[in-house]
């Protein structure tokens, strides 16, 4: 029968064995990026797109949180009938706010090929455009194109980046 000593001894000495192999193994290129011997004094250019991927991971991890709390609540044994009435019916409010807002990004990029994100809260939609020119003309064309797909007055606003 093997002891505690010998088995912990087995176990570091094969990791340490492992290790070794996969760092004789690296390249030329991983060794420097490891040691530090890269150069810094690139500069990173942050593109258009890059915002609005930026801005689009923020909101699917905001939406996805929320739908993680309405889902326990509805999991929830202990939570009352009305709490998960509430719950669904804000589950089924946040499905429908971001099919608006994929609706009306395809929209934007239909009809005025721009990339773009869009925020809905309540009555207010916020849209973002990647283009750094800031154009007025085509800013209130995609406020009337929008406001088209509703019956009552939205606040829309439109920012360039």
């Amino acid at each position: 029968m093997v002891n505690k000593q010998n088995l912990w001894f087995i176990t570091l000495f094969s990791l340490i064995l492992v290790l070794g192999i996969y760092y004789v193994s690296m390249g030329d290129e991983t060794l420097s990026v490891l040691a530090g011997d890269n150069d810094v004094s690139e500069v990173l250019e942050v593109t258009e797109s890059d915002i609005i991927v930026a801005l689009q991971v923020e909101d699917d991890e905001e939406v996805l949180k929320q739908m993680t709390e309405y889902q326990n609540i509805l999991l929830d044994e202990a939570a009352t009938i009305e709490e998960k009435n509430d719950a669904y019916s804000a589950l089924q409010a946040l499905n429908n706010m971001q099919s608006e807002c994929e609706k009306i990004e395809k929209l934007i990029s239909k009809e005025f090929k721009y990339d773009n994100f869009v925020k809905i809260e309540g009555d207010s939609i916020s849209i973002v455009i990647a283009n750094k020119e800031h154009n007025n003309e085509i800013a209130n064309k995609i406020i009337r194109k929008v406001q088209e797909l509703y019956d009552t007055q939205k606040y829309i606003t439109v920012k360039f980046e």
